[in-house]
């Protein structure tokens, strides 16, 4: 029998992930949990075979969730689970160690052949990553701007993309007005940009507005 334990923050998706698993021979959840903490604490307490960790657990931005299991339980499998598209965040994932990414959104056969891909050792990439890619591969020296971004960062790209003003933005984040602006300088000085206008249209324009 193959364990598993979900972390979501999000009570309807963890129900919606435990039918999902039960509905598969051979794989079983022993444990949930709603945030990093408990996820942790449940992987010191079972011997996991897989985690099923959500992208966006409370108190810990992006891939940090990630790096934290990481750091803790350097040989655990961990699946990402993300409301996110693959364009945000699929590829930093793989890179910090995660053995897959799918979102949401995937229907759930994709997700029990996720599980079974990572679980066979292998690393499950879907067809969007998968261009993703083969375009990295193709292009390796030109990585986009907004890929030298970290989580939080990408995060507020997206967000003033979106149109948000920077009291939305940290309304939206639950920080502060001066953090967004401090945040929103720093991407200005990683991608070349110098106004929001020029922002917003660079997030149009690569399709890092959800």
């Amino acid at each position: 029998m193959i364990n598993l334990v979900i972390a979501d923050d999000h009570e309807l998706l963890r129900e919606g992930v435990k039918k999902i698993i039960r509905s598969a021979p051979g794989l079983r959840v022993v444990g949930e949990a709603a945030d990093l903490e408990q996820a942790l604490k449940l992987l010191g307490e079972h011997r996991l075979d897989l985690l099923v960790l959500d992208i966006s657990l409370p108190g810990h931005d992006g891939l940090e969730g990630l790096a934290e299991v990481r750091r803790q339980f350097p040989e655990q499998r961990v699946l990402m689970l993300s409301m996110y598209g693959e364009e945000r965040y699929a590829l930093a994932a793989l890179k910090a160690g995660a053995a897959g990414y799918i979102t949401k959104t995937m229907a759930a056969e994709e997700l029990v052949k996720a599980i079974r891909k990572v679980l066979e050792g292998g690393t499950y990439i879907g067809p969007r990553l998968a261009e993703l890619l083969a375009q990295e591969a193709r292009a390796p020296e030109s990585g986009a701007p907004h890929e030298r971004l970290t989580a939080r960062e990408s995060e507020i790209l997206a967000l003033i993309g979106a149109g948000l003003q920077i009291k939305q933005v940290a309304g939206e984040l639950g920080i502060s007005v001066s953090s967004v602006n401090t945040y929103r300088l720093r991407i200005f000085q990683k991608m070349g940009l110098h106004s929001n206008a020029a922002l917003i249209r660079y997030a149009v324009q690569h399709g890092l507005v959800g």
